[in-house]
C-alpha cells in the first residue's frame, strides 16, 4: 500500500497520527538537506540482542526485544509501533528475518523509502496465511495501483521467513528464503521514470489497515475490519542484514530530477583494492582530478 494512503489511514485512527512511510522534505520540489548515509558497506543487526539506538530510531509506539527479536505489538486501537534506520542506503541488498503478525486487517510492513517517495515494500496481511505482498512506487505516483504481487509463503504468521530485496540500478528482485519471487526491470517501470532509484531508509512496523475508522478501500485491501478484542497482535523481526552498494557519509540530490545519476556521494568509502562497483554510473562524475590520478596509479600497481 502506498505512503499517502497509510498517512490517511493513520490520521483517521483514534486521535493518533502515525505511519510507516512519509517524507520530511521532497527534493523534487525544493532543495533539501543531504541524506545521512553509512560508510559501512555491510551492516548486520541482531535484534534478539538489542536495537542499536545510534542506527535506529523508534518513530511510533514502543518496540521491545527478546529471544524472538524485535517485537512490534498492536494492543489497542491507534497502536502502530515503528522503527526507522537513521541512515540511507543507495542500492544494495536488504535481508530481514520476520514472523508477521496475525489478525484480520493487521499489516506487518517492511518499507524502503526515499525522500522523493521512491518505495519498495513487503507487506504481510494478518488474515492471509499463504501469501505476502510485494510492491513498489516511483516518485509518489499513485495514478495507478497495479504494481502489487502476492507470492506464496507458508504460514508467515507462524514461521520465521527470510525476506530479501536485491535493489540494483538495472533491476530489483524480491526473494523469500533464497527463492526469487519477483523481478522488476528498470525499463518496465515506465521506462525507468518510476523505478526506485534514490537513497532509502528502512522502515519496519505494524499497523491496523482494518481499523473501522479507515476508508472502505483500505479495510478491504487489509483483508477486513480488525477485531481488537482478539489483540494483542505481534510481529517479530530477528535480524536485518544490509549490503550497501554505495557506502558514503551522506547523499545529496544535485537537481530536482529524482534520477540516480543526480545523486552525489559525500565522503564515499573507498572501494577495496582491485574492485570496481558498477551499481551506479554517476560516481565518476564526482571524482576530483587528484582522485582520478590516485585510481590510475592504483590500477597501474595491480
Amino acid at each position: 500500500m502506498h505512503a499517502s494512503l497509510k498517512l490517511l489511514a493513520a490520521a483517521l485512527a483514534v486521535g493518533q497520527v502515525s505511519a510507516q512511510t512519509y517524507t520530511n522534505c521532497n527534493p523534487l520540489d525544493k532543495t533539501c538537506p543531504a541524506d545521512p548515509g553509512s560508510t559501512e558497506s555491510t551492516l548486520d543487526f541482531d535484534f534478539t540482542q538489542s536495537i542499536d539506538p545510534s542506527q535506529w530510531e523508534t518513530t511510533a509506539g514502543t518496540v521491545t526485544t527478546g529471544s524472538n527479536g524485535a517485537v512490534f505489538t498492536i494492543a489497542k486501537r491507534g497502536d502502530a509501533p515503528t522503527i526507522q534506520s537513521k541512515f540511507n542506503i543507495f542500492y544494495g541488498d536488504i535481508e530481514i528475518v520476520m514472523k508477521s503478525a496475525p489478525g484480520t486487517g493487521i499489516v506487518s510492513s517492511l518499507v524502503f523509502e526515499s525522500d522523493d517517495l521512491d518505495e519498495i515494500d513487503w507487506e504481510a496481511l494478518g488474515g492471509n496465511t499463504g501469501a505476502i505482498e510485494t510492491n513498489y512506487f516511483g516518485k509518489g505516483d499513485t495514478s495507478t495501483y497495479d504494481r502489487a504481487t502476492y507470492p506464496a509463503v507458508t504460514t508467515p504468521q507462524e514461521v520465521f521467513h527470510t525476506y530479501k530485496v536485491s535493489w540494483q540500478k538495472d533491476a530489483t528482485t524480491w526473494s523469500i528464503d533464497g527463492n526469487v519471487v519477483r523481478t522488476l526491470n528498470y525499463a518496465d517501470a515506465q521506462g525507468g521514470s518510476r523505478y526506485p532509484q534514490t537513497p532509502m531508509t528502512i522502515r519496519i512496523g505494524i499497523w491496523a489497515g482494518g481499523d473501522p475508522s479507515n476508508g472502505q478501500g483500505t479495510i478491504e485491501w487489509a483483508g477486513g475490519e480488525t477485531d481488537y478484542s482478539q489483540a494483542p497482535f505481534s510481529m517479530y523481526v530477528k535480524s536485518v542484514k544490509i549490503n550497501n552498494a554505495n557506502p558514503a557519509e551522506s547523499y545529496t540530490y544535485t537537481d530536482n530530477s529524482g534520477s540516480s545519476d543526480s545523486i552525489k556521494l559525500n565522503g564515499a568509502a573507498p572501494a577495496p583494492s582491485g574492485t570496481f562497483n558498477a551499481a551506479t554510473s554517476n560516481v565518476v562524475g564526482y571524482f576530483t582530478p587528484l582522485s582520478v590520478l590516485a585510481l590510475v596509479g592504483a590500477f597501474i600497481q595491480l
